[in-house]
C-alpha cells in the first residue's frame, strides 16, 4: 500500500518509508566504496591514496546540489502541506534547473583547476599525476552528480522513495561492473574507474529527468521554469546546514590527510580513506532516515498537524538512538572483515586501518541523533538553527579535536576525534530541541 505524507506514522511505516531512502544512500555511496575497492587492489597504493586525496575537493563541490536538494525540498513539501500543487511544481522545476546550470559551472572551474587544487593538497610526482587525472574526470560529471543528489530529496517528496532506490541500483550496478571491465579486465587504471563512476552518475541523473518531464501519478511534474529569486535563495539558506555538513566534511578530511600525512605517512591517508569507504555505508543509515523523513515533517508542518509532528519528533529520536547502538556493535563486530577487503594486501596497512575503525566507530552511538537533528530543523525550514548544529558540529568541533587530540594521543588521538565531536555536539542539539520546542511545538 502506497504510504502518502499525510499519513499517521507509526514505527513501521517510518520505517518503511525510509528504508527506500537509506538504501538509495549506500547505492550511492558504493561509486566511491567500489571505485576504491578495484584501485586498491588492481592499480596500487599509491594510485589509492590519491583518489583519497582529491575525494574530498570533489565531494565539496557536489555540496551544492545536497544545498538545493534539502532545502529546496522543504519548501516543496510544505507548499504541499498548504495545498499548493501549481506553486510546488514551479518551485521543483527551477531548482531543477538551477541544480544543472550550478552544476555545469563548478565542473568546468574544477577541470582548469584539476592541477593546482592538487598541488593545494600536497600532491607532487606520482602522486598529482593521479590527483590531477582522477579529479578532471570526476570534475567534468559535476553536473549529473549534483542532478542526482537533487533527485534524489524530491523523489521523496513526489512519494516516490522506491522508484528512486531502483534508479539508484542500476547505476550503481552500472557503475561497479564497468569497474571491473574498466580497471580489472582492460587495465585502464585511475582513469577506468573515473570513467565508471562518471557513467553511473550520468544514469542515475538522466533517468529521473525522463520520468519527471513526462506525465506521471507522483505528486511532482517537471514544468517549463520560472525564476522565483526569494524563494531560491530561502531554499539555499535552509538547505545551508546540508552544504555546511558536506562541505565541513571535505574540507576536515582534508586536514584529517594533513595530520595523518605527517603522523603515519602514505599508510594513513590509506587507512584513513578506508575507513570513510567503510564509514559511508553505516552514517548512510543516519542520513538516509533523515533525508527520507524530511518531506514528512515539512509536510504536516506545513498542513498545522502539531500532534503528528510531535509523533514524529519522539519516534525518530527512539530510531535514530536505538540504531545508533546497534551500528556501533555491528562495527564492532564486521571491523575485520569489512577492513579486509581493502587492504587485505598488506598486512601493516590492515592492523593500522582495523585499530582506527574500531575507535572511530564508537561515535556511531550518538551520531544518528545529531545528523537528525540538524535534518529536523531544514524539514522545519529553520535553515539558522539547522546551519548552527551542522557547523558546530562537523567543522568547529572536530577542527579543534583533530588539532589537540594528535597532540595528547598521537594517531589514537586522530581515530578519536569524530567521537569527541559527536558528544560536544549532542549536547549542542539537545539546547536547540528545548530552546526552539514552544515555537514549533513537536514536544
Amino acid at each position: 500500500m502506497r504510504i502518502q505524507l499525510s499519513d499517521h506514522f507509526t514505527y513501521k511505516r517510518l520505517i518503511r518509508f525510509s528504508i527506500s531512502t537509506v538504501f538509495m544512500l549506500i547505492c550511492t555511496s558504493l561509486y566511491s566504496i567500489v571505485d576504491g575497492f578495484f584501485v586498491s587492489n588492481f592499480v596500487g597504493k599509491q594510485p589509492f591514496a590519491a583518489v583519497n586525496l582529491i575525494m574530498p575537493v570533489i565531494m565539496g563541490v557536489s555540496t551544492f546540489g545536497f544545498m538545493i536538494g534539502t532545502g529546496g525540498s522543504a519548501i516543496v513539501s510544505i507548499a504541499l502541506g498548504e495545498k499548493k500543487p501549481k506553486q510546488a511544481n514551479e518551485y521543483f522545476s527551477m531548482m531543477i534547473c538551477a541544480a544543472a546550470v550550478l552544476g555545469i559551472v563548478l565542473g568546468i572551474a574544477g577541470f582548469a583547476f584539476a592541477e593546482n587544487i592538487s598541488k593545494l593538497l600536497g600532491a607532487s610526482g606520482e602522486l598529482l599525476d593521479y590527483c590531477t587525472l582522477y579529479g578532471k574526470i570526476l570534475f567534468l560529471s559535476t553536473p549529473f552528480f549534483m542532478l542526482q543528489v537533487v533527485f534524489q530529496s524530491f523523489f521523496i517528496v513526489a512519494e516516490k522513495p522506491v522508484l528512486s532506490l531502483k534508479i539508484n541500483i542500476i547505476a550503481g550496478i552500472t557503475n561497479g561492473i564497468l569497474d571491473f571491465l574498466f580497471i580489472a579486465v582492460f587495465r585502464w587504471g585511475l582513469a577506468g574507474a573515473a570513467a565508471a563512476t562518471m557513467i553511473g552518475q550520468i544514469l542515475g541523473s538522466v533517468i529521473p529527468v525522463f520520468y519527471f518531464v513526462k506525465e506521471n501519478d507522483s505528486l511532482l511534474q517537471l514544468k517549463p521554469p520560472r525564476f522565483y529569486g526569494k524563494v531560491f535563495l530561502k531554499a539555499c539558506a535552509n538547505g545551508s546546514s546540508e552544504m555546511v555538513t558536506n562541505l565541513s566534511a571535505s574540507l576536515v578530511n582534508i586536514l584529517y590527510n594533513f595530520q595523518l600525512m605527517n603522523l603515519a605517512g602514505e599508510d594513513g591517508v590509506a587507512a584513513y580513506g578506508i575507513i570513510m569507504y567503510v564509514n559511508f555505508i553505516f552514517t548512510a543509515v543516519f542520513i538516509g532516515y533523515s533525508v527520507g523523513t524530511a518531506p514528512v515533517i515539512s509536510y504536516h508542518f506545513g498542513a498545522g498537524n502539531f500532534n503528528e509532528l510531535k509523533n514524529l519528533f519522539r519516534k525518530s529520536l527512539v530510531l535514530m538512538s536505538a540504531g545508533g547502538v546497534l551500528l556501533t556493535v555491528a562495527a564492532e563486530l564486521l571491523s575485520t572483515p569489512l577492513v579486509k577487503i581493502f587492504a587485505s594486501y598488506d598486512a601493516d596497512l590492515f592492523q593500522l586501518t582495523c585499530y582506527g575503525f574500531r575507535l572511530y566507530s564508537l561515535a556511531f552511538l550518538i551520531m544518528g541523533i545529531n545528523i537528525w537533528g540538524s535534518s529536523f530543523f531544514t524539514a522545519l525550514n529553520n535553515g539558522g538553527i539547522s546551519a548552527l548544529i551542522s557547523f558546530m558540529r562537523t567543522l568547529v568541533f572536530q577542527i579543534a579535536a583533530i588539532l589537540v587530540m594528535p597532540i595528547i594521543w598521537g594517531v589514537n588521538g586522530i581515530w578519536l576525534s569524530i567521537v569527541a565531536a559527536e558528544v560536544f555536539a549532542v549536547a549542542v542539539v539537545g539546547v536547540c530541541f528545548f530552546a526552539l520546542k514552544n515555537k514549533y511545538h513537536y514536544m
